[in-house]
């Protein structure tokens, strides 16, 4: 312990970058891991942070370390390290105390509510719009999908999500956006056909809302460079089904709340605890060349075309794989891939 001490010591002046993920083992939590920049190699950090909450909850102390040990990592110089399998991870939190997802594409909810034979109300225009998901168990980013029952019309939504540490209430958009310490992305599961009838009783999602699942990786803002921009992720976010591209909408275009004043917005009455994941909403644009992050779209947009929607919600045995390149064509956060199974 006090030799790695006194490495991580000469490393601190440095600074960083960072990608963390978590381990299936050690508990409910599993084990924090920090991941080379390529998601090749990783190494467990208990002597820093047992897990990736414990690490949230005292990030001012630990994240000097976590990204030293980052360095050393890409450098080759950690004993410790051994050969990444995906299918060994959970999401980043397992659980976390707090995930709300936001709706910040309006040509996303444009669509959808059209599906709905409902109107997009003004407000949408100038106030996020965000809802309380579950967050006491998460998928983990290559588990199945379990499902029960098809005709509940299953569906993937890939969006951008950010993880936070603790937020006072009252927050400005613009201060908030320095309490984001992890990016990641999203498979926010949604039961198509469950959703309208809990939204006609005007007490919002629960049924239609099953656990999501996040990348495998999480990275520090900082790891994205130029991308991460004026509180938003500018890549496009690459949906596959069954081996086939869905599309590959930009995730920095159309975003009409930046996670600034989606952060903002739900710490209006409320102070975020360490380890809040904001989600962005599922990413859409205007541009429908660029494809579709969920099938919910694309059936809405062959409705208006052609009268009757034809792309099926997802079967059994259906994969979907969700992923972000850089610019040097590397995957970012690895890959969200998954296979839908009777549960």
């Amino acid at each position: 312990m006090g030799g790695l001490r006194q490495i991580l010591g000469r490393q601190r002046a440095g600074g960083e970058n960072m990608k963390l993920a978590t381990l299936k083992s050690g508990g409910r939590d599993g084990t924090l891991l920090v991941v080379d920049k390529f998601g090749d190699r990783a190494v467990p950090v208990p002597q820093i942070a047992p897990t990736l909450q414990s690490a949230l909850d005292q990030w001012a102390e630990v994240e000097t370390e976590l990204r030293a040990i980052y360095r050393l990592l890409n450098q080759g110089k950690m004993q410790d390290a051994f050969a990444l399998d995906v299918k060994q991870l959970h999401s980043p939190l397992p659980r976390a105390y707090q995930w709300a997802d936001g709706s910040a594409y309006l040509p996303h909810v444009e669509l959808v509510r059209k599906a709905r034979g409902a109107e997009v109300p003004a407000s949408f225009y100038t106030d996020p719009l965000i809802y309380q998901g579950g967050s006491d168990s998460f998928i983990g980013p290559t588990d199945g999908i379990e499902l029960i029952d098809p005709a509940w019309g299953c569906d993937f939504e890939a969006e951008v999500a950010v993880i936070t540490d603790d937020v006072p209430m009252g927050v400005t958009p613009d201060d908030a956006l320095a309490h984001i310490k992890l990016v990641m992305l999203v498979n926010d599961v949604s039961l198509r056909n469950l959703i309208p009838a809990e939204l006609e009783k005007g007490f919002g999602f629960f049924q239609g809302k099953p656990a999501s699942a996040f990348s495998p990786v999480a990275v520090s803002p900082d790891e994205l460079g130029e991308a991460w921009r004026d509180g938003k992720l500018h890549l496009p976010i690459r949906v596959a089904v069954n081996g086939k591209s869905f599309g590959a909408p930009q995730a920095g275009v159309d975003m009409q709340f930046d996670f600034g004043r989606l952060i903002a917005h739900a710490a209006k009455t409320r102070h975020l605890c360490a380890g809040t994941i904001i989600g962005s909403g599922t990413v859409s644009n205007q541009d429908r060349s660029l494809g579709h992050a969920c099938i919910m779209e694309k059936r809405m947009l062959e409705k208006l075309e052609t009268g009757a929607a034809a792309t099926p919600f997802l079967q059994f045995g259906d994969r979907v794989r969700i992923e972000m390149l850089g610019t040097d064509d590397q995957s970012i956060f690895g890959a969200i891939d998954q296979v839908v199974v009777k549960y």
